[in-house]
C-alpha cells in the first residue's frame, strides 16, 4: 500500500517566510488573502488533470512549455527515480514526476499555505502503490543539513536521482543552494539536477566533475540540467 503524504508542524496561516518559500534569514512576512489558481499535469497517469494552488507572494509554477521540455530531456530516468522537490512552492515538477512514474518524490518548502495545499492535492490523486510522496514544511537550507546529520546514522535515508531546484527569482538563492545541495550528499553516483532561474546558467559555478548538461531559454526564464 501506499504510504500516505504527510507534513511537518505548520505555522499560522496568516505570515509566511520569506516570499513564502525558504530562505537562509528565517524573516517573517506577512501576506495577503490567498487566491486561487490551476495547473496542469501534461503527462503520465494524471495526464491533463488539473491542480488547484494558492497565488500567495513568490509562488510561481514552472511553465507547461518548460516542464514538458524538462520532461523529455529526464524520460528515460523518471521511472523508478527518486526525487526530491526543493522550493517546491505548487508542487508542479515533483507531481508532474509522480504521475510519470517516479518512485518518491519528497516535497520542501518553507510556506505553510503552499505545503497544507500540496498535501491536500496529494490525498486527491491516485498515487500507486510502491509509491510515496512525503511534503515537508521547512526551509530548503535546514532540510539539506539535517539530511547531511542523518547520513552519518545507522539509518541514513536514500540518494536522490533527480533534484529540482527553482528557487524564488528575486531572492537570489541558486549560489548558495548549489552549495548546500552539494555539501548534503544527497546524491546519488548518477544525479541530475534541475535548476531554473533569471540569469543565464552559464555565469554558475559547480563543483570540479560537474557540467550543464543541457540548457535552454522561455522568455526571460534560463533552465537547465547539471550531471557529472
Amino acid at each position: 500500500m501506499a504510504r500516505k503524504p504527510s507534513s511537518k508542524s505548520s505555522r499560522p496561516s496568516s505570515q509566511l517566510r520569506s516570499s513564502g518559500t525558504g530562505t537562509k534569514s528565517g524573516k517573517v512576512v506577512e501576506i495577503g488573502q490567498a487566491g486561487r489558481k490551476n495547473l496542469r499535469i501534461i503527462a503520465g497517469e494524471w495526464r491533463g488533470r488539473k491542480i488547484p494552488f494558492a497565488t500567495v507572494a513568490g509562488l510561481r509554477p514552472t511553465q507547461d512549455r518548460v516542464r514538458e521540455t524538462l520532461f523529455n530531456w529526464v524520460s528515460d530516468l523518471i521511472p523508478g527515480a527518486t526525487c526530491l522537490d526543493l522550493f517546491a512552492g505548487t508542487g508542479a515538477l515533483g507531481l508532474e514526476a509522480l504521475s510519470r512514474g517516479a518512485k518518491q518524490v519528497n516535497f520542501v518548502d518553507l510556506s505553510v499555505i503552499a505545503t497544507s495545499t500540496l498535501n491536500d492535492n496529494l490525498k486527491q490523486l491516485s498515487i500507486a502503490e510502491g509509491q510515496v510522496a512525503k511534503v515537508e514544511q521547512m526551509s530548503s537550507f535546514d532540510w539539506l543539513r539535517h539530511y547531511k546529520a542523518l547520513s552519518t546514522t545507522s539509518e541514513p535515508m536514500k540518494p536522490y536521482d533527480l533534484v529540482f531546484l527553482d528557487p524564488p527569482f528575486t531572492l537570489a538563492l541558486m549560489p548558495d543552494m548549489l552549495i548546500a545541495l552539494f555539501d548534503s550528499q544527497c546524491l546519488s553516483p548518477k544525479a541530475v539536477i534541475y535548476v531554473e532561474q533569471a540569469q543565464p546558467l552559464t555565469d554558475l559555478s559547480l563543483p570540479q566533475g560537474w557540467t550543464l548538461h543541457r540548457s535552454k531559454k522561455a522568455g526571460q526564464v534560463f533552465y537547465g540540467l547539471i550531471s557529472c
